[in-house]
């Protein structure tokens, strides 16, 4: 039985002969490594929030509007708006980022440390 090039073998010793990182030494101090397997976030919910957070500042500015105006301020309404526009489509896009992600599956993960692959 011949084994296909493509097929992925997941490595037995993924450190490479070194032992498991549990303890970084930098100058006089040392940092316990945790090991934490990394968050599977798409981005959907954060970019939401902050939509939610340009609707509030736009809201809580909105009463202010002559004011802002008099004294040359009244582009604060119009960065809620762009920051509402551009995280509009931010949202759109991570949506379609998390269908595409749920529509394949997903590789088994390769890298001792995780999603930053070192």
């Amino acid at each position: 039985m011949t084994k296909d090039p493509g097929d992925k073998v997941r490595d037995p010793d993924p450190f490479g002969g070194r032992p498991p990182i549990d303890q970084l030494d930098i100058g006089q101090r040392s940092y316990l490594v945790a090991t934490v397997q990394p968050l599977d976030v798409t981005g959907v919910r954060t970019v939401t929030v902050g939509l939610v957070a340009w609707v509030i500042a736009f809201l809580a500015l909105l009463p202010f509007y002559g004011t802002l105006r008099d004294d040359g301020r009244g582009w604060w309404l119009w960065t809620c708006v762009a920051g509402f526009g551009l995280g509009a489509l931010g949202r759109e896009y991570c949506r379609r980022r998390e269908e595409r992600l749920r529509s394949r599956p997903r590789e088994q993960e390769t890298s001792p440390l995780g999603a930053a692959g070192l």
